[in-house]
């Protein structure tokens, strides 16, 4: 399964590249980062109460055209869900590395909208339970299914210096276990610095 998840970056690497050469507008690479409001969704009945969380990582930019550009991303997000009563905090912490490849349109200089694929492999994955009274708080490691997809869409503002603001929703559709079909839906707030 690694080596499958390598063999599609370095693909996607490799094309995002090949396209840098007939651009019109300059390709960029920077550093991204940013808030995650991260919740699960059980069997389509709705979504779970939200994991406060952040994502990081690099995005390389190439434009197709002086109006559309492909964007590949590697990141770090901190994913998975909290619910709270008066028992305690349930916490699902799920970490992954995901890869968006994002198409995006700038219908003026500096506003874009965004769509596309991602997949993400889960690198970590651990369930909470903080109580009121000590000697019932719980902290379990579970193993999920390794890989999620889904796609994502969004948009933002690119500032000519190369500083970006985006605002992005992913929809899982993959499931997170076999059982109950659970599916990551996350909200990211980011900001972006081209080098």
């Amino acid at each position: 399964m690694k080596t499958k998840f390598l063999s599609v970056l370095m693909l996607l690497l490799a094309i995002n590249m090949q396209s840098q050469d007939d651009n019109k507008k300059e390709s960029n690479t920077g550093l991204k980062g940013g808030y995650n409001l991260a919740a699960v969704s059980f069997d389509g009945d709705g979504e779970t109460g939200q994991r406060h969380s952040f994502h990081i990582g690099f995005y390389s930019e190439s434009f197709l055209n002086d109006n559309v550009s492909l964007q590949i991303e590697l990141l770090y997000s901190q994913q998975g869900y909290e619910l709270s009563d008066e028992g305690g905090t349930y916490t699902q912490k799920l970490n992954y590395i995901n890869l968006p490849l994002m198409l995006k349109a700038y219908p003026s200089d500096n506003f874009f909208l965004e769509a596309g694929p991602q997949v993400g492999y889960a690198i970590t994955h651990k369930e909470e339970f903080d109580s009121s009274f000590s000697l019932f708080d719980t902290s379990q490691e579970f193993n999920p299914n390794s890989f999620d997809w889904g796609v994502n869409f969004g948009g933002g503002f690119k500032t000519d210096t190369g500083v970006s603001f985006g605002v992005r929703y992913h929809l899982g559709l993959g499931d997170i276990y076999d059982e109950g079909k659970p599916k990551n839906r996350v909200w990211q707030f980011s900001i972006g610095f081209d080098f």
